[in-house]
């Protein structure tokens, strides 16, 4: 068994607000993320219903299955397991 420090990049795509000057408010973002990290944080992954087999494509494959639903701007989800080892992920 080994660790990981991930690191989490969501990416939202849509047009900004004339009225406010933002495309979301992050607190939402902030509100519709932390509790999936924090649902992972220092646990075995492959514990986790849908992360079995735990790899960063899956991983952020979960994470675009948790967050599109709430956040429909959402546009990508990156995972780095380190500063130069990563994967985006596009959803379906």
């Amino acid at each position: 068994m080994h660790g990981h420090t991930y690191t989490l990049t969501v990416s939202l795509e849509g047009e900004v607000d004339s009225y406010t000057g933002w495309l979301i408010d992050f607190t939402d973002l902030k509100e519709a993320v932390d509790p999936l990290v924090k649902a992972l944080d220092h646990r075995l992954l492959n514990e986790i219903p849908g992360l079995d087999n735990p790899t960063s494509e899956r991983l952020a494959e979960w994470f675009w299955d948790k967050i599109k639903p709430v956040m429909p701007l959402l546009s990508k989800i990156e995972i780095n397991e380190t500063p130069s080892s990563g994967v985006i992920y596009i959803g379906k």
